[in-house]
C-alpha cells in the first residue's frame, strides 16, 4: 500500500482511500459482540502479546498462499461470525460501493486497487452481484448503533448519592460537611496516588493523581486514569525502543514498568483502581457519618 502511494504520487494520478474508517469498524465489533465474546476477546489479544512463541517467515508466506488463506478466513467465518462480518465481510462491500462511487463520480479509464490479500475473494464476489446504491450501502455500513445499558446509570447513581450526602452534611452543620470533604479529598486523591506511586509515575504524575481523583470521582465522563494516563505520556514520552521491545518486555514483570508505554498504561490502571476505591470507601464513610 505505501509503494501504491508513493508511486501515484510520483506519476500524478489520484489516490483515493476506499476502506472504512478503523474507528466506526471497531464500533460495529464491539457493538455485535457479547460482554463475554469482548472478553474472551481481549483475552487472545493480552495473550497474543504476552506470548513469546516466533511465527517464522515461511509460515506467513505459506498462509498468503490463495489456498490457505480461503481455508483460514472460512474457518474465521464459521468460528467467529461475529467478528467476521465486522472486520472483514463489511469491509468487503464498504470498499466495492466505494469504488462503484468513484467510478460514477470520476469516470476513469481505469482503476488499481490495492488491498489486503483477504479482501480479494469477497470484494470479487461483491463485484459479480447487481450493484445496488453506493451511497446507500455506505450509510448503512457507516451507522454505529447507540444501545442503552442500564449498567450506565449506576455510575451517575453514585455520584448522585454522595453529592446528595455532602448536602445533607451541610445542612446539618458546616462542619459535618467540611469533614466529609475531607474525608473525600484524602480517601480518593491518597488511593490514587498510592497507585502512581506503585506504577513507578513521574512526581508531577503523582501529583495529579491527588488532585484530579477527588474531581473526577465526581464526573463519570472522565477518570483519573485518563488524567494521569495523559500527563504521564506528556512527561515520558515513548521512544521506538519501546515499542519495538514491547512484546518482550509485556512478557516480564519488570518489563511493564522498564517500558515506557506498558508503564502509561499500569500508570492508567493504578490510578483509576484507586480512585474507584475511594469513591466508594469515600462514599461509605458519608454514609457512616450520616447515620
Amino acid at each position: 500500500m505505501k509503494t501504491a502511494i508513493e508511486d501515484a504520487r510520483a506519476a500524478s494520478l489520484d489516490l483515493f482511500l476506499i476502506d472504512r474508517d478503523i474507528g466506526i469498524t471497531l464500533k460495529r465489533v464491539y457493538h455485535s459482540l457479547s460482554l463475554w465474546r469482548a472478553l474472551e476477546m481481549f483475552a487472545g489479544l493480552l495473550n497474543s502479546v504476552l506470548s513469546r512463541e516466533k511465527v517464522s517467515e515461511e509460515a506467513i508466506n505459506k498462509l498468503k498462499q490463495g489456498d490457505m488463506l480461503e481455508s483460514a478466513l472460512t474457518e474465521f467465518a464459521e468460528k467467529s461470525p461475529d467478528l467476521y462480518e465486522p472486520l472483514i465481510h463489511e469491509r468487503d462491500r464498504y470498499m466495492v460501493a466505494r469504488l462503484q462511487q468513484l467510478a460514477e463520480k470520476n469516470a476513469p479509464r481505469r482503476m488499481l486497487v490495492v488491498v489486503g490479500a483477504g479482501h480479494v475473494a469477497g470484494m470479487s464476489h461483491c463485484l459479480e452481484e447487481p450493484a445496488g446504491e453506493a451511497s446507500a450501502t455506505l450509510r448503512a455500513l457507516s451507522e454505529v448503533r447507540h444501545g442503552f445499558s442500564w449498567l450506565t446509570i449506576i455510575p451517575w447513581l453514585v455520584v448522585g448519592l454522595i453529592l446528595l450526602g455532602f448536602g445533607i452534611g451541610f445542612y446539618r452543620s458546616p462542619e459535618l460537611g467540611l469533614k466529609m470533604m475531607t474525608d473525600w479529598v484524602l480517601l480518593n486523591g491518597g488511593l490514587s496516588g498510592i497507585g502512581a506511586l506503585l506504577a513507578g509515575a513521574h512526581p508531577l504524575t503523582l501529583l495529579t493523581a491527588i488532585v484530579a481523583a477527588p474531581i473526577t470521582s465526581l464526573n463519570p465522563m472522565i477518570g483519573a486514569g485518563m488524567v494521569c494516563g495523559l500527563v504521564e505520556a506528556g512527561l515520558r514520552k515513548p521512544k521506538v525502543a519501546d515499542f519495538v521491545n514491547l512484546r518482550d518486555d509485556a512478557a516480564s514483570l519488570s518489563g511493564w514498568w522498564r517500558n515506557q508505554v506498558t508503564r502509561i498504561l499500569l500508570v492508567f490502571a493504578l490510578t483509576t483502581l484507586g480512585s474507584a476505591l475511594g469513591t466508594y470507601l469515600g462514599g461509605a464513610m458519608i454514609l457512616g457519618r450520616l447515620s
